[in-house]
């Protein structure tokens, strides 16, 4: 499994597109907070508040991800070593979990820069430090899981379209909607009294609910339980490509 996250990381860095997922996250992320006159502006708000990043910050994890994830498995595919890397004296969990933490590990990556807005925050603060640190950990630790999230289901697309354009649209798709869909129908009254407890399938909710800097454990039963499944769907796609090989 380590073997295959180094070949990711590599894979990732050897060429612009790991630094590009940093700069364009971090660079997205401070043009709103910062300088686009709107709700996501700190500034403007006037309050020393992480809450508009964490508002935005899935928005662009549902496009980025997927772009991080999107070759992981088509890629093996579309070249033809898919079936080798199959033979080899790897595990499938392993393959799977060795293409997982390498995405997830440039996510992090793309993350941890955006420390510095908790310190910007906290020195404008009035008085100095004025800032709820709970609720900001909190919020992280679901922007964590969210991303982590994310990206099992930017494996799964992959490993299920030998396209990566395909396996994008599949990712950002299936990602929009376990994370936004659900609140959409609540707010919607869509099926009328039948809505209460559909948002609790939504990731958003549960992120919502961590944000508050209150940590319950179901909410992170939800989010483990999210990647595990997903994960799960890669093994046995996986297994299946294995079989017919």
């Amino acid at each position: 499994m380590v073997a295959i996250l180094n070949k990711e990381i590599r894979s990732f860095f050897s060429t612009p597109t790991g630094y590009l997922v940093v700069g364009i996250f971090l660079t997205l992320c401070s043009l709103f907070l910062f300088v686009f006159s709107g709700s996501y502006n700190i500034l403007d708000n006037g309050f020393a508040d992480l809450k508009p990043f964490f508002d935005l910050a899935p928005w662009i994890f549902i496009f980025l991800i997927p772009a991080i994830t999107m070759k992981s498995f088509a890629e093996e595919t579309r070249q033809g070593t898919m079936e080798l890397l199959l033979t080899k004296p790897v595990s499938i969990w392993n393959l799977v979990l060795g293409k997982y933490f390498g995405a997830l590990l440039v996510s992090f990556i793309a993350l941890l820069p955006s420390l510095f807005y908790v310190f910007t925050i906290y020195a404008l603060g009035d008085p100095l430090g004025n800032i709820d640190i709970g609720a900001t950990l909190g919020s992280y630790l679901g922007l964590v899981l969210v991303a982590a999230s994310y990206t099992s289901i930017g494996i799964f697309s992959s490993a299920v379209s030998s396209n990566q354009i395909t396996a994008f649209i599949i990712s950002v798709f299936l990602c929009f909607v376990l994370f936004f869909a659900f609140d959409g129908i609540t707010d919607f009254k869509l099926f009328g009294d039948s809505d209460y407890g559909i948002e609790y399938l939504g990731m958003s909710y549960h992120y919502k609910s961590m944000s508050r800097g209150v940590l319950d454990t179901r909410d992170l039963i939800y989010f483990l339980s999210l990647i595990l499944l997903f994960l799960s769907f890669t093994y046995f796609k996986m297994h299946s490509t294995k079989i017919k090989a």
